[in-house]
């Protein structure tokens, strides 16, 4: 990693700093989890470990764009089969990506995959709303599960997708693609050594402009609108800084700009978490507007990431100034790390409470919206 000259610090520590940085970037990603993935992809490699077998249940956006793609830069992952309502679509994915047409399921059929060894993960990538049932469905065909965020719709729904893993004794992991970004990677080092300090007070932003109807709008889909969406990426960012949970949170729903679209869900909103310690972050998400930004600041420096939550171009600055990291397949890493954690018999560090977590942060939101702004405890496992 290159690092700028910092501009007011002595140069001792500026040359510790920038070499502690090199490493980080020449490593990609010298501690925690990544650290870890880095270590057990290239020894799991290096070993001639078969590749896992992953499906993809659900073929919309994510999995066209993202997913798929990613699946061929893995090393520890291959692309076994689809879950698709449509036949005629997972024919032309078996074509492209090249697994057999009787890796292809329907919704239906998902309990036939118990009899296939092709197959040792699913990654659920359906409608929120959808999550809890197919990832319990999944398990119960005896797969490890990837469930994209957010985990479910609903606390309760979580912990059935946890317990229903937990009796099927398979792995559950969220698809949090940024804990294995370089950019929020350095978020977790500052938090951890506190070279700025105590990172006490944080903001983020992550919204878009919403233009037409889909199941994201849905309540019954989706959950809920942008927080759902976007917004749970400043909660994990938050949560990374923070290094924990808040305790409270405060919320409001600002007024609808086009109510006749946002009719099920919020269009804007905005929300303050406490953490213990005194350490605040101030949030937001919007479908009528663009942000994409997030900032943690302590005693004794800051670090802003801007853009902060994309597929790439993020871009990271300090008080010491910019840092330059690489650009990583985010999903190809994510996908990796859960193959590693399978094969190894090491827990996720995204995994299923986790989501729960997260899951519940977003119900104290909601409530204290719709209360009127009043400060709700955030609920415990």
């Amino acid at each position: 990693m290159k690092r700028n000259p910092p501009s007011s610090h002595d140069s001792a520590h500026s040359r510790r700093t920038f070499v502690r940085n090199m490493t980080l970037g020449a490593a990609f990603l010298g501690s925690g989890a990544a650290g870890a993935l880095a270590a057990e992809v290239g020894e799991a490699a290096k070993g001639g470990e078969r590749k896992l077998g992953v499906a993809l249940m659900g073929l919309g956006l994510y999995s066209r764009g993202q997913l798929g793609p990613g699946l061929l830069r893995t090393k520890l992952c291959r692309f076994a089969g689809v879950v698709t309502g449509s036949h005629a679509k997972g024919a032309k994915w078996s074509r492209h990506y090249g697994f057999p047409e009787r890796n292809i399921w329907s919704y239906d059929t998902i309990h036939e995959m118990a009899g296939n060894s092709d197959v040792d993960i699913v990654y659920v990538v359906t409608p929120n709303g959808l999550h809890a049932e197919h990832a319990i469905r999944a398990a119960a065909a005896g797969k490890h599960v990837i469930c994209e965020k957010p985990m479910a719709n609903s606390v309760a729904d979580c912990d059935a997708m946890i317990a229903a893993c937990a009796k099927a004794n398979v792995k559950l992991s969220i698809g949090y693609r940024l804990q294995f970004d370089p950019h929020h990677i350095e978020l977790d080092r500052l938090a951890r050594e506190k070279d700025f300090g105590l990172l006490n007070r944080m903001s983020g932003e992550h919204s878009w402009t919403f233009v037409e109807r889909a199941w994201r709008i849905e309540k019954s889909l989706s959950g809920g609108g942008p927080l759902m969406d976007v917004g749970i990426y400043v909660i994990q960012a938050a949560c990374r800084g923070a290094m924990g949970q808040p305790v409270a949170v405060t919320a409001r729903e600002l007024p609808k700009t086009n109510p006749r679209l946002f009719n099920e869900v919020e269009e804007t909103i905005e929300w303050t978490m406490e953490f213990p310690g005194g350490v605040t972050c101030e949030g937001s998400s919007s479908y009528s507007r663009d942000g994409n930004r997030f900032r943690a600041e302590g005693a004794k420096g800051w670090i802003q990431i801007e853009p902060a939550f994309g597929y790439g171009g993020l871009r990271v600055r300090t008080s010491r100034g910019p840092l330059d990291f690489p650009e990583v397949p985010q999903q190809s890493f994510q996908m990796d790390d859960f193959a590693s954690c399978t094969l190894a018999g090491r827990e996720s560090p995204v995994p299923g409470p986790m989501g729960r977590d997260h899951m519940a942060i977003i119900e104290a939101i909601y409530r204290s919206a719709a209360d009127g702004g009043r400060r709700i405890e955030v609920r415990r496992a």
